[in-house]
């Protein structure tokens, strides 16, 4: 026995340093030149040009000390095709930061003309035009989809722009609490 415990603490100490190297070495993912269209749910950049990127502690502080607008851009899961018409079919529920708005679908790589619109539409109508007032955009952890609506924001003019590359999952890990939400309808 007192081998075994032996041969097994020194195995933890020849190849711990194996693992510390391993987590050294995790490649940063670079940017993109345009949007990410594949693969959303994967590892994201640690920076998008052009916006700040926030924490949950730091988007929690500018929500208590800033008008920002925190917007949530996770898709809204489908009905599924093979369901009978008659059958009565609820979306999963969808938790997110309480005071954020849900515009669903809008993270996507490539959107519609329709999708794209009701985007703009939407970012009007809450900025109330005003392309300086302040946005945060936040859907899962390792989603590429908050990063894509936030670099779409950008370029439609929107100043000053905030990522939230955590998004729910670090929000509730911080133990900030969530809401039940509905995406607002497309107009």
């Amino acid at each position: 026995m007192r081998a075994f415990r032996s041969s097994v603490i020194l195995a933890i100490l020849l190849l711990s340093p194996l693992a510390a190297q391993a987590e050294d070495s995790v490649t940063p993912v670079p940017e993109p030149d345009g949007y990410r269209e594949d693969n959303y749910r994967s590892p994201v950049p640690a920076s998008l040009a052009g916006a700040t990127v926030v924490d949950a502690d730091g988007l929690h502080r500018l929500m208590q000390t800033q008008p920002i607008i925190v917007i949530d851009v996770l898709p809204q899961p489908p009905r599924p095709d093979k369901l009978p018409k008659e059958t009565l079919w609820r979306p999963p529920a969808r938790h997110n930061i309480p005071g954020s708005v849900w515009l669903a679908n809008t993270g996507y790589g490539a959107l519609s003309l329709e999708v794209d619109n009701y985007f703009r539409r939407a970012l009007e109508r809450l900025t109330f035009g005003d392309k300086a007032r302040m946005l945060a955009f936040y859907c899962e952890a390792n989603c590429w989809m908050s990063w894509n609506a936030a670099k779409r924001a950008l370029s439609y003019g929107y100043r000053h722009v905030y990522w939230f590359p955590g998004g729910v999952h670090d929000w509730t890990k911080a133990g900030f609490p969530t809401l039940s939400a509905q995406p607002v309808p497309m107009q």
